[in-house]
């Protein structure tokens, strides 16, 4: 990993955000209690949408970044950001069920290095 201090910063940024994220659901997950959440929905937006800015700024610094799906994560923040009336329950819920735990653990291991 490169030794950029602010690329330090920005994956625990991301890692603090994955954390709030998975704190903010129940222990068993369940699509239609987070369906039914707003709040929960608007954490986890916010969240999502400060992975994705802090993923956009280790871009600038190192466009090719050893993280899975680096590119779509900007642009899942640029989704929420600018098509907000498009985001939709499931596609939030396939994010967490099915890309949060796999860029957890690439941003811890990212972590440990440094």
């Amino acid at each position: 990993m490169p030794e950029h201090k602010d690329i330090k910063i920005f994956l625990l940024d991301i890692e603090r955000s994955i954390d709030e994220i998975f704190d903010f659901l129940p222990k068993e997950r369940n699509f239609f209690e987070f369906q039914k959440d707003l709040k929960t929905r608007k954490a986890v937006e916010r969240n999502i949408e400060i992975i994705g800015e802090a993923m956009n700024r280790i871009l600038r610094i190192e466009p090719k970044f050893p993280i899975d799906f680096s590119r779509k994560i900007v642009d899942t923040r640029n989704r929420i950001i600018h098509g907000y009336d498009s985001v939709s329950e499931d596609v939030l819920w396939l994010i967490i069920v099915n890309y949060l735990p796999n860029l957890e653990k690439q941003v811890k291991e990212l972590l440990k290095k440094t």
